[in-house]
């Protein structure tokens, strides 16, 4: 439970590094705080002489407090190495060791630090990623968007990094109400691959697996869309199953439910990625499904736990280590000056033949 003080502190801090108060431009008074916050005088001085401590604020005497700059020089001398930000959803599972692999291994070539921090797709903790990028002084960021596919309250963060030249580029998908650089990989060709290989083995009831709060699971779905449109296949909303950050906790209950409803029509399903795979593979495993006999899956990414489980998962390849290696090249020739630097890469993604699919021989 925040005190009181500290509630002040953070709110003032907030507004400052969102660009919400700009510098040179005056805060409300001390009274005038002290109604916001139904606080003591004291309590409110209190947390304006750490921000003034901390670079943030200035006082004038007789006149008020104002907006100062000198947290960012004093962020810009608090380390001597050439410091690049990344942020990214989770850091230790799943493609993330190895993006982030192939982003350290690049900026130790031109001896560059790594200031680590992950969000857990949650917006109030990409805030304080954000603010502590901010407040660090990092040359340069490098972040996967925290459920890229609905409104994102922190954009103002990412409008100050613009506002004071700091070059940061997004990775695995982008948020679509700002321009900005990005390297993804072609999640709506991934998609359209996995399901055109299953109509090519004779599937027509094909179902799928999205995650649609992220970027990569709206574009992956009408990767799907596509393929059956091409193939002449009815789309059948009964055989969409969708999950957000939230709800994948109990995404093993969900897929027990589709599956069990589904299993007289469904001969296939698409799945988000390898980690969805995996999780349907042994929901099919409980439910007495045989798996690719009964139903065929195909997971997305070529992750290390599709290649490192009791059964080769049928899936398509991520850039995974070399997306991380691109974007912090990208980084560091815009911190060097360079001109025309490509502002959308797509990585094109290529089947990987498992275990998990089967040609149907229909009678």
């Amino acid at each position: 439970m925040k005190t009181k003080y500290q509630i002040i502190f953070d709110d003032i801090k907030s507004n400052i590094l969102s660009g919400a108060y700009s510098v040179g431009e005056q805060i409300p008074t001390e009274l005038a705080l002290q109604e916001t916050y139904n606080v003591s005088r004291q309590t409110v001085r209190k947390a304006i002489l750490e921000l003034s401590n901390e670079g943030f604020l200035r006082s004038e005497k007789g006149s008020g407090t104002y907006v100062s700059s000198q947290f960012r020089s004093k962020a810009a001398g608090g380390s001597s190495k050439r410091t690049i930000g990344v942020i990214t959803t989770y850091l230790s599972d799943y493609i993330f060791p190895s993006i982030i692999r192939g982003i350290e291994g690049r900026l130790n070539e031109d001896n560059y630090s790594l200031l680590l921090a992950s969000t857990n797709n949650d917006v109030a903790q990409e805030k304080k990623a954000l603010e502590m990028m901010l407040s660090f002084g990092v040359d340069g960021l490098i972040v996967e968007p925290t459920k890229s596919n609905l409104y994102n309250p922190n954009i103002a963060y990412y409008l100050s990094f613009k506002e004071q030249d700091v070059p940061f580029i997004m990775i695995n998908a982008y948020y679509e109400e700002l321009e900005v650089p990005f390297f993804c990989l072609d999640d709506v060709q991934s998609s359209y691959l996995a399901t055109k290989e299953l109509i090519s083995k004779g599937h027509t009831q094909i179902g799928i697996i999205a995650k649609m709060d992220d970027l990569q699971g709206k574009y992956r779905m009408k990767g799907y869309i596509k393929a059956l449109g091409e193939a002449k296949l009815r789309f059948h909303p009964e055989q969409v199953l969708s999950f957000d950050t939230e709800t994948k906790q109990v995404l093993s209950d969900s897929l027990k439910t589709f599956l069990s409803e589904n299993r007289e029509m469904l001969t296939a399903i698409v799945c988000y990625n390898d980690e969805v795979g995996l999780e349907a593979v042994n929901v099919c495993r409980q439910l007495d499904i045989s798996v690719p006999e009964d139903l065929s899956i195909i997971g997305q990414d070529n992750s290390y736990i599709a290649k490192n489980a009791n059964i080769r998962l049928t899936t398509l390849t991520h850039p995974q280590e070399q997306m991380g290696r691109d974007a912090a090249e990208w980084v560091i020739k815009k911190l060097q000056g360079k001109k025309d630097l490509r502002n959308s890469t797509y990585y094109q993604p290529v089947l990987v033949e498992g275990e998990t699919v089967r040609e149907l021989h229909l009678p």
